[in-house]
């Protein structure tokens, strides 16, 4: 099991048994609930947490009170009792009376899905932009539960559950907690308003960004550093990579571009985790092109790839191009490769074969271009040679007369964004 650094207060290791609520909701909603809770046993052992064991309930309606049902409350102490468990962790998500009433009747710490998922990203960011997201998350998250929260905060001394903003910011009372989600957002937007200008200054200048995006653990890092040769982490966990990494790529051209690497996508993302990482998730969204990286050798592969879809969507940029790169073809057998789409816009790779990785530096080269053009510039509109570096690469500058000759390979997203502009300047095609 992945093991952890723990925080220099945490006085015992979580030991926690896992639980699962099948109701009639879940099963109308079509998610896969073994997978999932499968999923949570990793989340766990990525938190630090030792499963001990699995409890799952399959119940018309989730129980107001308890969640589950009195008979598996009583399971569940039984079980708890008998393994020496401390912690409770489920995998929906509970509301502050629910926490409370299981946490009175089971003297267990109580964690749910959405909390274990923002404690390993407390765990992971290491930027100022990383940590005041995840606070952020976290305390939007924790507001509404505080009734429910209490004990946790208090009776076993750190954890899974009290990373991150800490216990006595938790433990101070709305107003306080209101006040401090103020100063995180004032202090995100102005984060994110360099991060704007920074990416409006990489516009200007020309520079393509590629994004890498996928379910988390896909491989999205390890592909980065081939690629680029980065010195990034990388290990066999979910959401090894937190804050968004940007390295410089070469092209078989010659020509450089920007490779960012994006945090994992999971099936029910925490709401307020999405909205306080937006502004990093919105590399996605600026991107010339997307690197759509798939866990080909997952069983899970195609509801991967729809949870990534969903969330692309959620930001804006499901309509952005891009390239589906089926990862991980070493670990295939030869039936999960026959099953892989390929065509346009797919490409079945290994991280570490060279061959494959020549080939997605041609394909993202092939993406990228589009037909050179020419420009005829009234020497008096200078204002529009930032136009003409902006949608490409320009290739070619000779003077006729008052005029300015500029020959441009021009990268398809930019130039249907902003040749508008040349429309009256153009040539043709060379």
């Amino acid at each position: 099991m992945a093991n952890s650094t723990y925080d220099t207060q945490t006085e015992m290791q979580d030991k926690a048994v896992l639980v699962s609520l099948i109701t009639d909701e879940v099963k109308r909603s079509g998610i896969n609930t073994d997978y999932s809770l499968n999923e949570l046993v990793k989340l766990a052992e990525t938190a630090g947490v030792e499963v001990l064991s699995v409890l799952t309930q399959n119940k018309e309606v989730k129980d107001s009170r308890w969640f589950i049902g009195k008979g598996k409350v009583e399971e569940l102490r039984a079980a708890a009792e008998e393994l020496g468990a401390n912690t409770a962790i489920f995998d929906q998500e509970l509301s502050g009376a629910q926490v409370r009433n299981l946490e009175e009747s089971l003297d267990l710490k109580i964690i749910d899905r959405t909390q274990l998922i923002l404690d390993i990203f407390a765990q992971r960011a290491k930027t100022r932009e990383g940590i005041i997201q995840v606070e952020l998350a976290q305390l939007s998250y924790l507001l509404p539960r505080l009734s429910g929260h209490g004990k946790n905060l208090s009776r076993l001394g750190g954890g899974i559950g009290t990373r991150g903003p800490g216990e006595s910011k938790l433990e101070t009372d709305r107003r306080h907690i209101r006040d401090r989600i103020s100063d995180l957002k004032r202090q995100l937007e102005e984060v994110t308003r360099h991060r704007y200008l920074h990416r409006e200054r990489r516009q200007k200048s020309g520079i393509v960004q590629v994004a890498l995006v996928g379910y988390t653990n896909a491989g999205k890092s390890t592909l980065l550093k081939q690629l680029t040769a980065a010195d990034v982490y990388i290990e066999n966990q979910l959401f090894a990579t937190l804050d968004p990494t940007s390295r410089t790529m070469e092209l078989p051209s010659g020509k450089e571009i920007i490779l960012t690497d994006t945090v994992g996508f999971i099936q029910n993302l925490p709401h307020d985790l999405v909205a306080s990482f937006r502004a990093t998730l919105e590399e996605a969204n600026e991107a010339h092109l997307i690197l759509h990286v798939v866990d080909a050798s997952s069983d899970m592969r195609d509801e991967q790839m729809k949870v990534v879809e969903t969330i692309l969507q959620q930001l804006g940029a499901a309509d952005k191009p891009q390239i589906v790169l089926f990862n991980k073809k070493d670990a295939c057998t030869p039936e999960q490769l026959e099953m892989l789409p390929s065509g346009e816009g797919y490409l079945k790779i290994s991280s570490f074969d060279e061959s494959d990785l020549l080939r997605l530096r041609e394909l993202i080269q092939e993406h990228l271009s589009g037909d050179t053009l020419r420009f005829r510039i009234p020497a008096e509109r200078g204002d529009l040679t930032s136009v003409l570096y902006r949608i490409g690469d320009v290739l070619l500058t000779e003077y006729d007369g008052n005029d300015v000759i500029y020959e441009v390979e021009v990268q398809r997203g930019e130039y249907e964004k902003y040749g508008h502009a040349l429309k009256d300047f153009t040539e043709g095609y060379i």
